[in-house]
């Protein structure tokens, strides 16, 4: 892999959710202290505390304390990654931000390599891993996740998708008013551009602990991706309903034919009740679609935040 000039000279805002991760944080800064100090002018981390327990608290407070670049952010619950990441990303005030999770599998040594690839004029790049160190369920959970992306991002961008991502902060200008609960942070990037690539960055196993994340959470986010921010299952429920008209009225020209041609209907209770459970079924999943929508206006209406500030903290040095 080539290696890629260090001294960029440009200004970095490093956003970090986190979530009981005091085994993994304090390693994580101290290896984006000496990148960081190489390749920007100025730069910033911001850990956005996602409702962790006590000791993560207790370590995201002495890195804010020993490092003047350190800033933090503490959420009132856990709201959950992308609504964490909206949080940072608002906080920002470099001109280039950079999301990376807390679990050290994306190496922070990898962000120059993202930060040059901005320089070629693109707005958003993604780290992709050139090798992915998750457990089966969670590769297939990302393979369903980037499906649902594919029709708001397009299947080549979709493809590339990682929470490892760089991009110009003023994008985030695009969706400035953006209040609803339901937040994917990839989804609105494309509200401001279409500049998008990616390169092949390693992947590390996890240094400490679990993944936080579940089969069950990461598809609950591909389905609010999907009803939140696409029409899509709207148009599959249109085109089952459609399908099933069809198929009813091939149903009927065949119960006609056979009475006009034999004199008789098509005998037998399994045919018909076979019939209405397609036909039923296909109602009630077209129902439920509708209900999944009509979910989200709801809660929309009921302006709820995707997240609510407990405090800040941040060195005397930064505030001013």
């Amino acid at each position: 892999m080539p290696q890629v000039p260090l001294k960029i000279g440009v200004s970095i805002s490093v956003v970090v959710p986190v979530y009981n991760s005091v085994e993994t944080l304090p390693a994580l800064i101290a290896r984006l202290d000496p990148v960081l100090r190489a390749m920007a002018a100025d730069f910033e981390v911001i850990l956005v505390d996602d409702g962790s327990g006590e000791e993560t608290r207790k370590a995201v407070a002495a890195l804010v304390s020993a490092h003047a670049w350190v800033h933090s952010i503490t959420l009132m619950r856990n709201y959950g990654q992308h609504n964490a990441l909206l949080c940072g990303i608002r906080a920002a005030r470099c001109e280039i931000t950079v999301t990376i999770d807390d679990d050290l599998q994306n190496p922070p040594e990898e962000i120059p390599r993202l930060v040059q690839r901005l320089a070629e004029g693109y707005d958003v790049v993604y780290g992709t891993p050139a090798h992915q160190q998750h457990d089966p369920w969670r590769v297939i959970a990302s393979q369903v996740t980037r499906f649902a992306l594919q029709g708001v991002l397009g299947a080549d961008t979709a493809r590339h998708v990682s929470a490892f991502r760089a991009f110009r902060t003023y994008l985030r200008d695009a969706f400035a008013d953006y209040r609803s609960s339901f937040v994917s942070i990839d989804v609105l990037l494309t509200w401001g551009t279409g500049k998008f690539s990616a390169v092949p960055v390693r992947h590390d196993s996890r240094a400490a602990g679990t993944s936080h994340y579940t089969f069950r959470m990461l598809l609950r986010h591909s389905l609010n991706m999907m009803t939140g921010f696409s029409t899509v299952p709207l148009q599959v429920a249109s085109l089952l309903g459609f399908a099933a008209t069809v198929f009813g009225l091939c149903v009927l020209a065949v119960v006609l034919g056979r009475y006009l041609i034999h004199g008789s209907t098509v005998p037998g209770f399994t045919f018909l009740a076979s019939l209405i459970t397609l036909l039923s079924g296909t109602q009630l999943f077209a129902i439920g679609v509708i209900g999944e929508y009509l979910a989200r206006m709801h809660f929309r209406m009921m302006e709820r935040p995707p997240y609510a500030v407990r405090g800040e903290a941040a060195a005397a040095s930064y505030r001013t």
